[in-house]
């Protein structure tokens, strides 16, 4: 049986620094010397449109509202969460000053090119983790203000730019305000500088591992830190590594959670509950591949509550494959109806809440 709606929970914007510039404020608004350099740090060492151009995945990059619109008509789905690109490198950024004003540039771009063309492109917003305050206040602007439906953690800061991980509690007030405005926030890969990987040269040893291993250290972060312990109602995503390597990080937090004796605890003192437990809560979302086997694992773990579908258009997904992904997902025989009902609807609703 086909779920009543298709709803996807991680699409992607395709930000070019010309159209943002239109979108700054004083002191950068107008200023051309702007424009000789990358308004966000490059990923890593690969340029993503070489590899685009060598696979032949488009004749043509422009990713408008239309262009997203026609997308979804095409493939039956309802409406879309979209996340940044160039983005995902946010949290490297240097400069607090610069990230705050880029973050409102890029969020203010959004709201006027892609959710004011249609309620059907929803979207998270970019938020500067390198000055906490101004992070809390963006958030809340976003959401309260412009109609954004959470935000986006880069997971991968490459030791520059904000040089702690995610579950620290210097960020605890971001998370005390994702809370309290009851919208959920994002954790998303890309860069893969300096978590391993600098030494490949060829792109797809770089992406079996870029992704997961960024939401690893995440994870590890956010779970012994105690950071599901201390915001009760917090939704957290891990978005675009798939599932398999999620059944192994509870097994591991579990045996290290055990790790204290002698009056000395090898973790946070705020960190109560068992990890396995944690997931089971049903606070921790992530996006599920159609072709990977080991989903059954994850569903037999902790269930499919907290199960979503991300199409990824239009990175390395275009339309024909972002339709046979959504396909395979729904030919799958170990998969019961609820499942795919839940996967494809109801818990992208429960996650973005809005």
């Amino acid at each position: 049986m086909k779920p009543n709606r298709i709803l996807d929970a991680d699409g992607h914007v395709i930000e070019r620094d010309v159209e943002l510039f239109d979108y700054l404020e004083p002191p950068y608004k107008g200023k051309d010397t702007l424009l000789g350099y990358p308004f966000f740090p490059t990923l890593d060492g690969y340029n993503r449109g070489a590899l685009l151009a060598r696979l032949g995945l488009y004749q043509h990059y422009e990713i408008s509202a239309k262009v997203w619109i026609d997308a979804l008509d095409k493939v039956g789905i309802e409406s879309t969460v979209l996340y940044p690109t160039a983005g995902l490198a946010f949290t490297m950024i240097q400069d607090p000053h610069w990230a705050v004003a880029l973050a409102r540039a890029y969020n203010n771009w959004f709201a006027d090119k892609f959710y004011g063309h249609s309620k059907r492109l929803r979207g998270v917003a970019l938020i500067p983790l390198q000055d906490v305050p101004a992070a809390v206040a963006e958030l809340r602007r976003a959401v309260t203000e412009l109609g954004f439906v959470g935000a986006v953690l880069p997971a991968n800061s490459a030791d520059i730019g904000v040089r702690k991980a995610l579950g620290h509690p210097d960020f605890w007030p971001i998370y005390e305000e994702a809370e309290r405005l009851d919208v959920p926030l994002s954790t998303h890969g890309a860069p893969s500088m300096n978590i391993g990987l600098n030494s490949f040269t060829h792109f797809a040893m770089t992406g079996v591992l870029e992704h997961p291993v960024a939401q690893m250290i995440q994870m590890t972060s956010f779970v012994l830190e105690g950071v599901f312990d201390r915001f009760k109602k917090l939704r957290v995503g891990f978005l675009e590594a798939g599932t398999g390597w999620v059944p192994y990080m509870i097994d591991r937090l579990d045996r290290y959670f055990g790790m204290k004796k002698n009056g000395f605890v090898e973790y946070s003192p705020v960190a109560t509950t068992r990890p396995s437990e944690v997931f089971r809560q049903g606070r921790i979302y992530f996006s599920c591949e159609g072709g990977e086997p080991s989903l059954r694992n994850l569903v037999e773990r902790i269930g499919h509550k907290t199960l979503i579908f991300a199409s990824d258009f239009p990175h390395e997904s275009n339309i024909e494959h972002a339709m046979r992904d959504m396909e395979e997902l729904l030919e799958r025989e170990d998969l019961s109806d609820d499942a795919k009902q839940a996967i494809f609807c109801d818990n992208t609703l429960a996650y973005y809440g809005r």
